[in-house]
């Protein structure tokens, strides 16, 4: 009754939300699409919670919120004592967390030694503090302008961020290779280039120089396009930030 509610209350009647998880895991599209397109909202307020405040579509803490709602359908097992969106809950927390605890230590500073207003003489632990913040706040707006950049990009390729969400490889050895693969085609000239040109990757090429089936290949095929963009792009912040989450 409990998961029949709940399904209710985030867009699917009487279809509970491990049904369409447990259908994804079988390689379902269209549930595993539904699953994520109607958890929208729960993905970013569990995010928003983590963060006590407003997540929108362009921050990163949705990105990897989003991530971490792919990752939970894939990793979800049916008869958990946790119910599919409890278990998507603490996945989505954990790595926002994470995120936080990650951005926290390259801070340079404590919010706590800020230089008191009004005063006369110079405080150096205050300015520095104010120069860190500046900084901070700088990277985190070049971070967002990139993801943008990005999005941009992939559209080019009729692609999008959420959809590579979505296809990437659940496995960490599917995902080592699909980034192997897309290393190579970024570091390859003429891949490179039939890759920009036809908006395809250079398939047969690819199947005589690695140990991966043309049909592994051809199931993660966005995956190693998207990740392929993004070595051959400047979008550096983005690359550090997504390196411990995509690749």
């Amino acid at each position: 009754m409990l998961l029949t509610a709940l399904g209710g209350l985030f867009g699917y009647g009487e279809t509970p939300a491990e049904t369409l998880a447990k259908l994804a895991q079988q390689g379902d599209e269209d549930a595993e699409e539904q699953l994520i397109s109607s958890h929208i909202p729960f993905v970013k307020k569990t995010a928003a919670q983590v963060c006590k405040r407003f997540i929108d579509d362009h921050q990163d803490e949705y990105s990897i919120a989003l991530l971490a709602f792919h990752e939970a359908i894939r990793q979800y097992r049916p008869g958990h004592e946790a119910s599919f969106l409890t278990f998507a809950h603490m996945v989505i927390r954990r790595r926002v967390i994470d995120h936080i605890r990650k951005e926290s230590r390259r801070q340079e500073f404590s919010h706590d030694f800020m230089a008191l207003p009004n005063e006369d003489h110079h405080n150096p632990i205050g300015d520095r503090a104010s120069a860190a913040f500046y900084s901070e706040q700088e990277q985190t707006a070049k971070r967002r302008e990139e993801i943008m950049r990005f999005e941009e990009m992939l559209s080019t390729f009729d692609l999008s961020f959420q959809m590579i969400a979505k296809v990437s490889p659940a496995h960490e050895d599917a995902r080592r290779n699909a980034i192997q693969i897309a290393q190579l085609v970024a570091e390859t000239d003429e891949y490179k280039q039939f890759l920009l040109d036809k908006k395809k990757l250079p398939v047969k090429d690819i199947e005589a120089l690695v140990q991966v089936s043309r049909k592994t290949i051809e199931r993660n095929r966005k995956y190693i396009i998207a990740m392929a963009l993004l070595m051959m792009s400047e979008l550096h912040y983005l690359k550090d930030y997504l390196k411990g989450r995509l690749n």
